[in-house]
C-alpha cells in the first residue's frame, strides 16, 4: 500500500460482464388509434405542434390554469 491517498485500489467486487442486447426491429411501434402519417418525425410534440414551437404548449397550460381557477372559484361560492 502506498502513502498516496488518491492512488487507485483493487478493493471491491469484480465487475460482471455486461449482457448483450439484440435488436429485433428497428421501426418504432405506433400506438393504436394513431392518426399521424407514418413518415412524421418522432420528435413532434403532441397535437401536431412543431418541435421548434414548444411555447404553444406552455401558453395552453397557462390558459388552462386560469380556466381551472375561474371554475374552482365559481364552485367555491366566493
Amino acid at each position: 500500500m502506498s502513502d498516496d491517498r488518491h492512488s487507485p485500489t483493487t478493493a471491491g467486487p469484480t465487475p460482471e460482464p455486461t449482457p448483450t442486447v439484440t435488436v429485433v426491429s428497428s421501426t418504432p411501434a405506433r400506438p393504436a388509434g394513431s392518426t399521424a402519417a407514418s413518415d412524421s418525425s418522432s420528435s413532434e410534440l403532441p397535437f401536431g405542434i412543431p418541435p421548434d414551437r414548444p411555447e404553444i404548449l406552455v401558453g395552453a397550460a397557462f390558459a388552462g390554469g386560469f380556466v381551472a381557477a375561474f371554475i374552482l372559484k365559481r364552485l367555491g361560492g366566493n
